[in-house]
């Protein structure tokens, strides 16, 4: 999938919107969240665009991300305490951009189901 114009994590990776960016290699990037549901709420997103996890096929993409997950945590120092990885998927799961993204989140403890 390319890039599209309007979309807004395509436009953070092209640096067109400001970010605080966390982390990055030449595949993936990651940022804090600017409405954050957890005292850590980063989001890590491919550089190439996928609409939701439904439009990704790349594995080793896929297992990055999660690894930028955990390499974030650890940094962020919630790995010990324990953090929450979360891919909404479509409209009814929550998803409100439509760019695949992974939320990391820790910092407070997590309930579960989270609704």
């Amino acid at each position: 999938m390319t890039a599209t114009d309007d979309c807004l994590f395509c436009r953070i990776v092209r640096q067109e919107i400001p970010a605080t960016i966390m982390w990055e290699d030449e595949h993936a990037l990651a940022f804090r969240d600017i409405e954050p549901r957890s005292p850590v709420h980063i989001l890590v997103i491919p550089k190439r665009h996928f609409a939701s996890l439904n439009d990704a096929a790349d594995a080793m993409l896929l297992g990055r991300m999660l690894l930028a997950a955990r390499e974030i945590a650890e940094g962020e120092g919630i790995a010990q305490s324990g953090y929450r990885v979360v891919i909404n998927t479509g409209a009814n799961a929550g998803q409100s951009v439509a760019h695949l993204h992974v939320h990391l989140m820790g910092g407070r403890t997590m309930t579960w189901p989270p609704g």
